[in-house]
């Protein structure tokens, strides 16, 4: 599984860690997934989604979670 939301396409992002001694090493920052399954059109969809694609849907009105 890629670690990519399959709505919006937020995907992992690379920086440095920053020690205090400023030391700089890699490192990857992942985006938060969730696995939602909404009703559309009668039909149960699962989808891989950030946090912040499920917030916006959310407040939008756009999709409602199954229950």
């Amino acid at each position: 599984m890629a670690a990519r939301c399959e709505l919006t396409g937020k995907g992992k992002q690379f920086g440095n860690n920053v020690s205090f001694s400023l030391r700089r090493t890699k490192r990857v920052f992942k985006p938060n997934l969730q696995k939602k399954t909404f009703v559309v059109d009668g039909q149960k969809i699962t989808m891989t989604l950030s946090t912040q694609a499920i917030r916006t849907l959310k407040k939008k009105g756009i999709l409602t979670p199954a229950k």
